[in-house]
C-alpha cells in the first residue's frame, strides 16, 4: 500500500505540474493519514528567502493594482478554469493528503470554483458609495482601493479551499497573496499554486511575477510574514491559542487580521423537529471530516420531551457507522490526521467520563497498522456542560445533554467562549424566529433544520467571540481587503465650510 500510495501522489503531482524537485529530498517530510507513511520530502523556505519573496510580492501588488478590477476578474475566470480541468486529480489529493473522503476532497476542490466564479462577478461590483454633502456645490463619494500583499496562513483541515476563498478576493480587489499552508499539507498547495501559475500563462503579461507565492515551512516562516509590515492583511486559520498570537503581534503593527479560529459548534433539537432529518444532519455535522471541521457540531441540546426518541437512534448510527480507509472502500469516516490527535480525543473522552458523562464509541480501529489513527467517532451524554464540554477537542467527539425551555438551550449554546456556528431543528417559526433573533444564537452563523457546518461560499464565513470575528468569501468579505478612501469634492466657486464654521480671510485675488 505504502509504495503504491507514493506512487500515486508522484504521478498526481507530476499530472497538475509541480516539479518534483519541490517534494523531493526536502527536510519536511509529509505524512498520509491513511497509512500514516511519508510520500514526499518537500524543500522548505529559508527566512532570508521568505523576506525576499515578501519584497517580490510587493512588487507585484504595485504592478497589478493598476490593472482594471474587471480585467483581475479574468485570471481569476482562467483560474476556476484550470481547477475544473484538474478537480479529479487536486481533490484525490486532498484525500491521500488529509485523509478525507473522496467526496469531501472532491466537494473542496468543488468550493474553490465556485469562490473564483463568485470572484469574477465580484470583479464589476466593488462598489461605493454617493453620499449627500451638506455643504451647496458639493458631493461626498466612497471609493474601495487595493490594500497591499495579504498573507493567508491556512490549516490542515481545508488545506485549499481556505485559501481560494482569502486568494480569489484579494486577486480581483487588486492585491497579491503570500501563502504559508500548514506544515501537515504542503503538497496540495504545492499543486494549487502550480494550477495558479497554468492560469497566469494563459491570461498573459498583465499578472506581474511573484502575483501568487507560497511560503512552504515551520511555525518561524509564519511568524516572519506576521510581523512584517510590508503585509497589510493577515488572514489565519487555525486554534484559538494561533489566533491570540498573530492578532496581537498584527495588531501592534497596526496592520488588519482576519482570523478563522476555533467552533466549540451546537445545535439545538426542539420539541416540534423533523426527527428523521435531524438524525441524518447530526451524523453528518457531528462525524464528517472525522470530526475534523472549524464547524463541526460538538454539542447536541436536545429538549426533554424527545431525547428519548432522537438519542437511542444516534447510538444505533455511532454503532454502525462505516470507519476505514476511503480510497479503498466507500467509509464514511477516515482518519484522524496524526497521532497528537488521537491523543487528544482519549484525553478528553477521559475527563467526559470522570465527569459523569457515558460515552458511546471511541475506541480506535486497526485499519492500517499503528502509523495511522482511525477511530470510531464517540458520543457521550453528559449530565451537565461542564468540563471538555466547554472545550473545542478537534476530533469526532459530539456532547448530548437535555434541556426543558428553549430560552435554557439558547443560554447553554452561547454560554462557551467560541462564537462559529450554531443551528436549530424546529418546525415551529416562533422557535426558529428566536433562534435567529438578537436574543438567540451569538455565532457568525445560525442555521435552521440542518447542521453547523456545511457553509456555502455565497454567504461570509466566520464567527464572534474567541473564533475571531473574521469574515471571508462572499457577501461584503471583500473589503476586509480594500482599504477605504472618502472624497469630499468642491466643484462650485465658494468655500463653504462644514458645520457652518466661518474662517474668512483678507487677500489680493489670485488673479491679482
Amino acid at each position: 500500500m505504502t509504495a503504491s500510495l507514493r506512487c500515486e501522489v508522484t504521478a498526481l503531482l507530476d499530472s497538475l505540474g509541480v516539479s518534483p524537485d519541490l517534494y523531493t529530498g526536502g527536510s519536511l517530510a509529509v505524512k498520509s493519514p491513511l497509512t500514516g507513511e511519508v510520500i514526499a520530502e518537500v524543500a522548505e523556505i529559508s527566512a532570508e528567502q521568505a523576506k525576499e519573496t515578501i519584497a517580490s510580492s510587493l512588487g507585484a501588488f504595485k504592478a497589478w493594482r493598476r490593472v482594471p478590477a474587471p480585467r483581475r476578474g479574468e485570471l481569476v475566470r482562467l483560474l476556476g478554469e484550470e481547477l475544473r480541468a484538474s478537480k479529479e486529480a487536486l481533490g484525490r489529493l486532498v484525500t491521500l493528503e488529509v485523509g478525507k473522503v473522496p467526496s469531501e476532497g472532491l466537494g473542496e476542490v468543488q468550493e474553490m470554483i465556485d469562490i473564483c466564479d463568485f470572484a469574477v462577478g465580484l470583479s464589476r461590483q466593488l462598489y461605493g458609495l454617493t453620499i449627500q454633502s451638506e455643504r451647496p456645490d458639493h458631493r461626498l463619494t466612497e471609493q474601495w482601493h487595493p490594500i497591499g500583499p495579504v498573507g493567508i496562513i491556512s490549516a490542515f483541515n481545508f488545506p485549499v479551499a481556505v485559501w481560494s476563498w482569502n486568494a480569489a478576493l484579494a486577486l480581483v480587489c487588486g492585491d497579491s497573496v503570500i501563502w504559508k499552508p500548514s506544515e501537515k499539507t504542503p503538497l496540495t498547495a504545492l499543486a494549487t499554486q502550480a494550477l495558479f501559475l497554468k492560469a497566469v500563462a494563459r491570461f498573459g503579461s498583465d499578472a506581474p511575477a511573484a502575483l501568487s507565492t507560497l511560503l512552504v515551512g515551520g511555525r518561524e516562516i509564519g511568524e516572519l510574514m506576521v510581523e512584517d509590515r510590508r503585509v497589510p492583511v493577515i488572514s489565519a486559520t487555525g486554534s484559538t491559542r494561533m489566533g491570540r498570537d498573530v492578532g496581537e503581534r498584527v495588531a501592534r503593527r497596526f496592520g488588519r487580521s482576519i482570523l478563522e479560529l476555533g467552533g466549540n459548534n451546537a445545535s439545538i433539537v426542539t420539541p416540534s423537529a423533523d426527527l428523521d432529518l435531524t438524525l441524518r444532519a447530526v451524523s453528518f455535522g457531528a462525524m464528517g471530516t472525522a470530526g475534523q471541521r472549524c464547524t463541526t457540531l460538538r454539542r447536541l441540546f436536545v429538549h426533554s420531551s424527545v431525547y428519548d426518541t432522537l438519542v437511542p437512534k444516534l447510538v444505533i448510527v455511532y454503532k454502525a457507522i462505516s470507519v476505514g480507509n476511503p480510497v479503498e472502500g466507500d467509509a464514511l469516516v477516515g482518519p484522524l490526521i496524526d497521532a497528537a490527535s488521537f491523543r487528544m480525543m482519549q484525553d478528553s473522552l477521559k475527563a467526559a467520563a470522570d465527569a459523569g458523562g457515558t460515552v458511546h464509541g471511541g475506541t480506535r480501529v486497526d485499519v492500517n497498522g499503528e502509523a495511522s489513527f482511525y477511530v470510531r467517532p464517540a458520543m457521550v451524554e453528559m449530565p451537565a456542560q461542564t468540563g471538555p464540554v466547554l472545550e473545542e477537542t478537534f476530533a469526532p467527539i459530539l456532547y448530548v445533554m437535555k434541556y426543558d425551555t428553549l430560552d435554557e438551550a439558547i443560554a447553554l449554546q452561547n454560554d462557551v467562549v467560541q462564537g462559529l456556528s450554531s443551528s436549530i431543528f424546529a418546525t415551529d417559526i416562533r422557535e426558529v424566529e428566536q433562534f435567529l433573533s438578537a436574543q438567540g444564537s451569538d455565532c457568525g452563523i445560525a442555521n435552521v433544520n440542518m447542521g453547523p457546518s456545511g457553509a456555502e461560499i455565497g454567504g461570509a464565513f466566520g464567527g464572534e467571540k474567541e473564533t475571531g470575528g473574521g469574515r471571508e468569501s462572499g457577501s461584503d468579505a471583500w473589503k476586509a481587503y480594500m482599504r477605504r478612501q472618502t472624497n469630499a469634492i468642491n466643484y462650485g466657486r465658494t468655500l463653504p465650510l462644514a458645520q457652518g464654521v466661518k474662517f474668512d480671510v483678507d487677500g489680493g485675488s489670485a488673479d491679482a
